[in-house]
């Protein structure tokens, strides 16, 4: 008996999807493209994610030691930083040799460095500790006090944060402000599908009205009437899923060229692969769970009329 009327429910929804073919193609294009916009901003997120990284591991705040401070002090006070500070993410001491075999290295190619280098003879450099945290603006703030205590004044020569405070403070800023748009952007994506698919299946279930009318006279249930309609919006999400995620799968490999050669380092088919099942939830929640709920709320709203 149960499967027999799943078989008219679902005969009733297949009635309906071809029947009011220009409505079902218009929810599943709305899906469709909501649910390629959210896939697209998840992986913008990984990208944006991967430069801003790339860029918080590249600034540091930098302490340079007197030309006197021994290393063994230097190497003292490098572990008692590490000690109060916790959210550091690395720290390196560079010599006055790593310096200057460092600036050679980089300038070797330069003539107007190295004569210049030249003429001052000896090694100008200082020795340093370069401090990497994770990008909080407020924790190099912390390490700016701790490096500028009165108990380090005789060891240090000079703290670089204040050159980088606006850097840092950028970089930082623009994490906050790339995750705030991307959920700004799938809240209202998300809503627009939702009244899209509400509307369509108000619509569809309009022009059944003669239909229900008949079925509840017979006594038919709330569950056999709304049924069809909310397996019509599965049929929107499973069909806008599918067509979804094999557009987002030659998308990504047509892309990952391009991205390659903007962003060295981040490989966008690898990410895809890695976090898959992760983007086939999405697009399932994006598909199958938004067109679901949609339909679930217009038909329990027509039936309380």
């Amino acid at each position: 008996m149960a499967l027999t009327n799943f078989k008219r429910v679902l005969q009733f929804a297949s009635v309906n999807f071809f029947r009011n073919k220009g409505t079902s193609v218009a929810a599943i294009f709305i899906l469709m493209i909501t649910t390629l916009l959210v896939t697209s901003l998840f992986l913008l997120h990984g990208m944006s994610n991967f430069l801003v990284t790339t860029l918080q591991n590249k600034i540091d705040i930098t302490a340079y030691f007197k030309s006197e401070a021994s290393e063994e002090s230097i190497l003292v006070i490098r572990d008692e930083i590490l000690k109060n500070s916790p959210d550091i993410k690395n720290i390196q001491y560079v010599s006055k040799e790593d310096a200057l075999k460092d600036f050679i290295e980089k300038n070797k190619d330069n003539e107007v460095f190295s004569k210049a280098l030249s003429e001052v003879g000896g090694n100008p450099f200082l020795p340093a500790l370069n401090i990497t945290t994770s990008g909080n603006p407020a924790q190099y703030q912390q390490i700016s006090t701790i490096l500028e205590e009165d108990k380090y004044k005789d060891f240090i020569e000079k703290v670089d944060f204040s050159q980088k405070k606006d850097t840092i403070e950028k970089v930082f800023s623009i994490t906050s402000n790339v995750n705030k748009f991307g959920i700004g952007l799938g809240l209202i994506l998300i809503l627009v599908a939702i009244s899209v698919v509400f509307n369509t299946i108000k619509l569809v279930v309009d022009h059944s009205r003669d239909e229900i009318s008949t079925m509840r006279i017979v006594g038919a249930s709330n569950w056999f009437l709304r049924a069809p309609f909310i397996l019509e919006g599965v049929l929107f999400g499973l069909v806008s899923f599918f067509t979804s995620f094999f557009i987002t799968i030659f998308l990504v490999y047509a892309a990952s060229g391009g991205v390659g050669l903007m962003m060295p380092g981040f490989n966008l088919s690898s990410y895809f692969i890695s976090h898959l099942w992760l983007v086939i939830l999405i697009q399932l929640a994006c598909g199958v769970g938004l067109a679901v709920i949609s339909s679930y709320i217009a038909v329990r709203k027509y039936l309380e009329i």
